[in-house]
């Protein structure tokens, strides 16, 4: 199962880059911004609470897609660009394993633990 999400996920941001080709911007700029949307882990140098919701609110697909139909609403594609890029980035993080953050620690994800020694024995976790 695991797999077959990693390859949705990619595909999800291999449609991200080829959407973003077809916006007015060079092709350079979305790799050259690509990783801004890690600005959110700045709040993990005041608490990993801090640190989880901003980077949850930089890493949010629905917060993404939202951007994204905005622009198209608006007919603004730096909205289309944004989204593309928060919704591919997110995309491209969750193939390799980093999924949305618990406020207990920056490995605890969505996903499951990152790293499987920190994760508690107990079958509810």
């Amino acid at each position: 199962m695991k797999s077959l999400l990693r390859a949705e996920e990619a595909i999800q941001f291999i449609v991200c880059v080829y959407l973003n080709n077809q916006l007015p911007y060079p092709g350079w700029l979305y790799w050259a911004l690509f990783i801004t949307p890690d600005i959110g882990m700045v709040g993990y140098l005041i608490d990993t609470r801090v640190g989880a919701l901003l980077y949850n609110v930089f890493h949010h697909k629905g917060i993404a897609a939202a951007i994204y139909l905005a622009g198209v609403y608006f007919n603004r594609t730096e909205l289309l660009f944004t989204g593309l890029l928060l919704f591919g980035h997110s995309s491209f993080d969750r193939v390799f394993g980093y999924g949305l953050k618990y406020s207990d620690n920056f490995k605890h994800t969505h996903l499951g633990w990152m790293d499987k020694s920190l994760a508690p024995h107990s079958p509810n976790h």
